[in-house]
Parts: C-alpha cells; structure tokens; sequence
C-alpha cells in the first residue's frame, strides 16, 4: 500500500524506493509529516529477545530482527524501516499489555515515576547496507489515581502500545509532567536520527 507525501514527486528516482515494516498508524504519519513517499509491508516477527539484554539493546535487537526477516524478498533499490519502542522502568521491560488488567497494571507502576523510553531503528538497505540505533527519551509521570488509570484504560487504546499509554493522547496530556528527549521518539520514531542515517545512505535529501 503506497503511501506519498505531498512532495514526494520531487525525490530524485535514484533514491532508493522506502518500506516501512510497521502497522503503527503513528510512525506511518511521522513518515508522511516528513514528507517522505513510502510503502507498508507487513509480516508476523516474533518479538521475544534474549533475556541477558537491557535497555537500549532490547530495542535494537528486535528492530534488526524484523529487519532480517524482511531481507529475502528486499530489492536491491529498495531499503526497509523496522523499528521497535519499548519502556523501561528500572531494568524491567514493559511492553504492550496483553489485556486491560495488565494495561492497569502497567500504569500503575509508573505513575509518580519517571521512565525511559527507547526506541530501536534498523535501516536495511537491499544492496546490503545496515544500520541499527536507538534513542532515549525519560519521561516524568505525575501520580494518577486507579480511576485516571481505569478511564484511560477503558476509553483510549493501550493495548497496542508499549507501557500501555500513548504519549500524543489524553494521558500523555495530563499525567506526562516532563520529557528529557525526543517526544517524537516516544510516539514510536526518533526522526530526527531516521532522517540523519537515510541521509548518509542517500535516501532523502532536499533540493
């Protein structure tokens, strides 16, 4: 499914062709805000990971493990975007709640904390160039009380998002107090770094 930006006729046919891996609705319009033509290809990845990694290597790890199971069928002017954001509270990872109660759960954790969020990117070209990165973002959560905590639940979406709450929505709005970072990064991209590594391999540029 083709996605185009409003400028993406201006892109010189020499650059090679993106693909974005990803179901998110929001990196989907991040690529488009940065006006980048694109298409969405989609497969099931198993995200599990080797339990002696932490942090910022979880998130690598499976952005490069999506990536590679993208590389058979990858054309050699193509280049696919993987990615992969996880929280962190601590050393514990938490990633998208199986279901409301863990949604709740998960929140409850973090409220009155702060956190880290990352993000991992793996940039695969299909001449074979890789490049695998991450960003950090700490994120400060005011106290929330269980009925904030069961509104949102029950009335937004967490369930598809990692430490079961979204940044850009209601929550985000009224319990984030404070970001140490890229905000972008906690909606799922660090564009500012995606649009630095296709720059160097000579998938984007202006004029």
């Amino acid at each position: 499914m083709p996605l185009s930006a409003p400028n993406a006729s201006l892109q010189p046919s020499a650059r090679p062709r993106l693909v974005l891996a990803s179901n998110s609705p929001r990196r989907r319009q991040l690529l488009l805000d940065m006006g980048l033509a694109y298409e969405v290809r989609l497969r099931e990845v198993d995200e599990s990971f080797p339990p002696q990694l932490v942090r910022a290597e979880v998130a690598e790890y499976l952005a490069a493990h999506k990536a590679a199971a993208y590389a058979p069928d990858l054309a050699p002017d193509e280049l696919v975007i993987t990615a992969d954001t996880i929280v962190c509270l601590d050393d514990a990872v938490l990633n998208k709640p199986a279901d409301a109660a863990e949604a709740v759960q998960m929140l409850q954790r973090l409220q009155g904390r702060a956190h880290e969020v990352y993000t991992g990117v793996c940039l695969l070209h299909g001449d074979g160039r890789r490049v695998v990165f991450s960003d950090q973002t700490r994120v400060y959560f005011r106290p929330l009380s269980l009925a904030e905590i069961e509104h949102y639940v029950a009335t937004y979406s967490p369930l598809d998002k990692a430490g079961a709450y979204g940044a850009q929505d209601w929550i985000g709005m009224v319990a984030v107090t404070r970001l140490e970072g890229s905000y972008f990064n906690v909606m799922g991209l660090p564009v500012h770094r995606v649009w630095e590594e296709l720059e160097k391999l000579g998938a984007v540029g202006v004029g």
